[in-house]
């Protein structure tokens, strides 16, 4: 409750308040906010109080702002450190989220040139051309389109596709993966990755390529993945 004796500014209890709603699930990630004017009614102070608390919570990225449509809970940014190579399937599991994919594709293409470099093989091999929205607890995170060649994973199906492709690859087909080789680079969305991405075209996206090995230093996929970067982001350790 608000306290008006108290030194603490009124607006600061608000802010409190409202944090504490969220950590404690309450208020819970793209769930909106009462309006200023509700929230000056039961509290019974100004709304410019209730704003104030509300902007210190948007600078913070607790909650967003959407022009018209009002102020939102924001979605808990993932942190994918740069130092280990995981999949998505076990980033997600180790942050308690529950992974998921979209398949949109799932074809034999013969390999053009720039995706038979990477993977290390002639242009015209025939390679699988994977397709899928990556989701955390059913909410887009990743566009990916994932290249293998088909002689490494040539009894790779569809029902393969829905969890995680390194836990197949070791566990069903023996693989030890080794290492793995990513660019990274900011890029906005184009129309293709708001629709599917669920953001707005022109939003920043982490747009990375990830080149993975085996331990006798074949290349096992070329993945091309668009991140939201309003939910992602990398952390690196740097020491001197």
């Amino acid at each position: 409750m608000i306290d008006k004796q108290s030194p603490i500014p009124i607006y600061f209890q608000i802010e409190a308040l409202i944090d504490k709603q969220i950590k404690d699930g309450v208020l819970r990630p793209g769930e909106a906010l009462p309006s200023e004017r509700e929230f000056a009614s039961e509290y019974g102070v100004s709304r410019m109080t209730i704003r104030q608390g509300i902007t210190n919570l948007v600078q913070q990225k607790k909650l967003y702002r959407e022009k018209g449509k009002g102020t939102f809970v924001s979605w808990p940014n993932i942190e994918q450190p740069l130092s280990k190579m995981t999949s998505f399937t076990e980033d997600m599991k180790n942050r308690e989220m529950e992974p998921g994919s979209k398949l949109l594709s799932f074809n034999r293409v013969e390999a053009t040139g720039e995706i038979a470099s990477i993977l290390g093989i002639s242009e015209g091999t025939m390679v699988f051309a994977i397709k899928r929205v990556r989701l955390a607890d059913h909410m887009p995170i990743a566009l990916e389109q994932t290249y293998i060649t088909c002689e490494l994973a040539p009894d790779l199906h569809e029902g393969v596709l829905h969890s995680s492709l390194y836990q197949y690859f070791e566990q069903e087909c023996g693989y030890i993966i080794n290492d793995a080789e990513q660019t990274i680079k900011a890029i906005l969305a184009t129309s293709e990755d708001a629709a599917l991405l669920e953001v707005e075209k022109g939003s920043p996206l982490l747009a990375i390529r990830r080149q993975a090995r085996l331990e006798d230093n074949r290349v096992l996929e070329a993945v091309y993945s668009h991140y939201r970067g309003d939910r992602y982001h990398f952390v690196t350790k740097m020491s001197r």
